[in-house]
């Protein structure tokens, strides 16, 4: 009985070093299932955005973070109203919420910090504005008042800054085929379409150069809000010719 007691208790003894290695084993996997995961989604399916500046104000405001379903353009179509965020076109705008590049481990946490909308989105500057014209639309203005128009109908655009014009400059043209024209929120304070119309495109962003579209106002907690398609601002306007 001594001897089987002595073989009990030195089995009961090597054990336990089987489940610690058991246990950490599967937090490793746990660990790594959750970053890939987190990867993926941040790749093919969402990513977190800091808001650099006020030119979506009052809709978002400076250091907002904002979740954007990339599944638009590609399984979606971007649409009139939709708020997007695209890589700089050509140096529109110095404020940026840029990290230094990451490798390896670094990487996958930086992936699982900004999935999560714990950490700025990227290395590479990202600008976020309101489409107002698609590919093949009129979009204009008179300035000094005037409300926008596209394809000869004029928006009532309740989402501009209050007490800021449509467009101070005027403004006429035709959205090149698989692009976009946005504008800021807060006109006075946008670097958009309008600006850069001696550029490429007239000024408009390359559907390729569109991240995806904003769907989620994540950050501060107090400002949760989903971020809805104003879709009746633009519900007389016709298709383009």
């Amino acid at each position: 009985m001594l001897r089987g007691g002595a073989r009990h208790g030195s089995g009961r003894h090597s054990a336990a070093p089987l489940v610690y290695r058991s246990i950490w084993v599967d937090v490793g996997f746990t660990l790594l299932a959750t970053l890939v995961v987190a990867f993926v989604l941040k790749t093919f399916v969402i990513q977190s955005f800091f808001i650099p500046s006020e030119s979506m104000e009052p809709t978002l405001q400076t250091n907002d973070r904002v979740v954007v379903s990339k599944l638009s353009p590609g399984l979606f179509e971007v649409r009139r109203g939709d708020i997007v965020v695209f890589r700089d076109p050509g140096d529109w705008s110095s404020q940026h919420a840029a990290l230094p590049d990451q490798t390896g481990l670094g990487a996958w946490l930086l992936g699982f910090a900004q999935a999560l909308g714990l950490a700025p989105a990227s290395s590479e500057d990202f600008l976020i504005k309101r489409v107002i014209g698609v590919g093949g639309d009129e979009v204009a203005c008179a300035g000094g008042g005037a409300p926008v128009t596209v394809n000869g109908v004029a928006l009532d655009e309740t989402y501009v800054m209050p007490g800021a014009e449509p467009s101070v400059g005027a403004f006429s043209v035709r959205v090149e085929s698989d692009a976009v024209w946005v504008m800021g929120d807060n006109r006075p304070r946008s670097g958009d379409s309008r600006i850069h119309q001696g550029e490429a495109l007239g000024g408009a962003v390359a559907l390729e150069d569109v991240v995806g579209v904003a769907k989620l106002r994540l950050w501060p907690l107090s400002r949760l809000a989903a971020l809805r398609n104003p879709s009746q601002v633009f519900a007389a306007v016709p298709q383009a010719d």
